[in-house]
């Protein structure tokens, strides 16, 4: 099968499109799905760059597991005997690694059935993006009807679910991004947007019970003026800016104001939760742009500008054109 492979750490150039052995079903529990899309995150640039934490799991030199991508969308071609959920012929989406490849063989844990009102593109668009925002929301911060919250990096692929999801459990949501994508987001269900490179929100007096950095690009204590007394603030990178690691320690400890730090937990309960949501056209998923596999150089460079406008996918299955919806 056609991969995208890497052999080093490294810029988007260390990828390439190679010939590799199609993965064997090894566990009864597996599923081996023809994949027809994956997204591109920014945990595959971190992987891909070598980012130290991300060595300790992959290899302090070079890479143990060359082929990147977690997000997947496909048919499925094979199942183990132990595999009662999904059947040869199955239209899946999930969270996987080793998307970014023509086959790959997952645990049917981390699957669930396609929503039927979206296409393969879309659906690859959702897995880990879609639990970030999810989970950071309903079970890191016990969102509730009425919350304000407030969102950086709103128009990014977790911000764009985050808005979304807030608005589905009742919430007051406040989205703030680039001045280009302002209106968009307020078409996803912002009640007020801010424009990041005008106004600072953190001087504007307002209280919010929830910030969601989506981005991992504002600090705990930069915010404290902004949370409410009970507030809760989330990040998603937890080294990022410098002594952020400090003050997300030092935030958990003291005071009635929380710092929590959420990476996504993939599972099959929540993308069965999110199918239900999209089929119900409460959640929509955005894609900015379409790459085919061949231009997986270009679309690593996309997501690392850090300026994407909802979710970057691969087109993985080549006879397939990429559509841009």
């Amino acid at each position: 099968m056609r991969a995208a492979v890497y052999s080093s750490y490294g810029s988007p150039e260390v990828l390439r499109i190679n010939e590799v052995e199609l993965p064997p079903i090894k566990n009864d529990d597996r599923v081996l799905i023809r994949v027809h899309n994956a997204s591109v995150n920014q945990f595959d640039c971190l992987y891909r760059k070598g980012y130290l934490p991300t060595r300790l799991d992959n290899g302090l030199k070079k890479p143990k597991s060359s082929i990147l991508g977690i997000d997947v969308s496909g048919i499925v071609e094979a199942v183990g005997k132990n595999v009662e959920r999904f059947k040869v012929g199955d239209y899946v989406y999930g969270s996987c690694f080793g998307s970014h490849a023509e086959y790959v063989c997952p645990p049917q844990s981390g699957l669930s059935h396609m929503p039927k009102n979206i296409t393969f593109e879309q659906a690859a668009a959702v897995p880990c993006a879609a639990q970030t925002a999810l989970q950071a929301l309903r079970d890191v911060a016990k969102i509730k009807l009425g919350h304000k919250v407030l969102i950086y990096g709103a128009s990014g692929g977790v911000g764009h679910f985050a808005i979304q999801l807030a608005n589905y459990y009742g919430a007051e949501v406040t989205a703030v991004c680039s001045t280009s994508n302002l209106q968009w987001v307020k078409d996803l269900g912002a009640h007020y947007v801010l424009d990041y490179t005008k106004e600072d929100f953190t001087n504007n007096g307002q209280k919010y019970d929830i910030i969601l950095d989506a981005v991992g690009k504002t600090t705990f204590f930069s915010c404290l003026r902004s949370l409410a007394e009970n507030g809760v603030y989330i990040t998603e990178n937890p080294l990022y800016p410098m002594y952020h690691p400090v003050q997300l320690l030092v935030g958990s400890l003291i005071g009635r104001k929380k710092a929590k730090l959420h990476l996504a937990n993939p599972n099959d309960m929540d993308l069965e939760f999110m199918r239900g949501l999209i089929e119900e056209e409460k959640v929509k998923p955005v894609i900015e742009k379409c790459y085919p596999l061949d231009q997986i150089v270009e679309a690593h460079r996309h997501v690392e500008s850090g300026r994407t406008k909802g979710k970057v996918v691969l087109q993985i299955i080549s006879q397939f054109a990429c559509v841009d919806p």
